[in-house]
């Protein structure tokens, strides 16, 4: 099932069965994805600006927990 999402997105497959498939992916192409089995645990995001610094930026959930997150950030300076 998930090696199926793994080849998105090709509109061939997208076209076959699309009023089955298109709901599914709209569910698993959320920002923050809540299944039953399966769910966002983590969100990164990473910045660099003109002058190489970097913000590296990373949430995780704690104990599978919704409501439990840990926020982690790194700086640093590219090497050039």
């Amino acid at each position: 099932f998930l090696h199926f999402f793994s080849q998105l997105p090709d509109p061939a497959i997208e076209d076959q069965g699309k009023d089955y498939i298109r709901p599914i992916l709209n569910q698993y192409a959320a920002l923050c994805v809540r299944g039953p089995d399966y769910g966002t645990r983590t969100n990164t995001v990473v910045l660099i600006d003109a002058e190489g610094c970097v913000t590296f930026t990373e949430r995780n959930m704690i104990n599978a927990d919704v409501n439990q997150w840990k926020t982690s950030t790194y700086e640093f300076k590219l090497h050039s």
